[in-house]
């Protein structure tokens, strides 16, 4: 038993250097699921400033009309035809998957990050943008210096979920012949016939960066937690 398990872990692995298309792959993964992050937190905090502004205050109209069809068609719509239309037809001039692959999953993950961040700015009482604004403050600087930041210390759990999701996401990329962790593990599959190692060590490789992210996510929520938010700061 165990010397079936050595002679198939050394032919999936260490035979050919095949241990290299998890090891690329990861290297893949990570810089797609990271970069969509930050699309992502770029794209949710635009747009759910728009909307909660819109609902609020009236403001931003024609952009939240925008705001409200670009959260229908992208949680409408799955993940997968998402990319293949962002590959195939918007960015089909683009030579990097790597990119297309990063503003396809930011662009549709910003729209769940904006619902939550909505949820987030909703739920500061209004009294803080007046407060703000008899400061002296503009409504943007009263938005990102008072509001967001107390928003984002509410929502930062079900922020991290979808950071989750979205790194479990990434591994659809294969759609469009990019090799990230999943795919990596399918190549080794299909070159040892080898169904079990490969499959359950890209796994146990998900698992481990899920950990580390919910580790990391933790920490941060129990950092805002015990020192607060310095919603104004030095220098305003």
């Amino acid at each position: 038993m165990w010397q079936g398990l050595i002679d198939d872990f050394t032919q999936c692995f260490v035979a050919n250097g095949r241990w290299g298309y998890l090891l690329r792959g990861l290297g893949v993964t990570m810089e797609v699921a990271l970069s969509a992050i930050a699309v992502g937190l770029l794209v949710g905090f635009l747009v759910a400033v728009i909307r909660s502004s819109h609902d609020r205050y009236g403001y931003f109209r024609i952009l939240n009309f925008v705001a409200k069809v670009y959260l229908t068609v992208i949680r409408g719509t799955p993940m997968v035809v998402q990319l293949l239309i962002t590959y195939y037809i918007i960015l089909k001039s683009i030579d990097s998957k790597v990119l297309i692959a990063i503003l396809a999953f930011g662009i549709n993950s910003g729209a769940y990050q904006a619902e939550i961040i909505r949820a987030g700015i909703e739920s500061i009482d209004p009294g803080q943008m007046e407060a703000g604004r008899a400061l002296g403050l503009s409504y943007w600087r009263t938005m990102i210096r008072i509001i967001l930041p107390q928003a984002i210390r509410n929502v930062l759990p079900a922020l991290g979920n979808e950071f989750i999701v979205l790194l479990k996401d990434t591994s659809i990329v294969g759609y469009i012949a990019l090799i990230d962790l999943a795919k990596g593990g399918d190549i080794i599959r299909s070159q040892t016939y080898s169904v079990y190692l490969p499959y359950l060590t890209v796994a146990a490789v998900y698992l481990v960066l899920v950990m580390t992210l919910t580790w990391l996510l933790g920490k941060l929520e129990r950092y805002l937690r015990n020192t607060g938010a310095d919603v104004v700061g030095n220098g305003s």
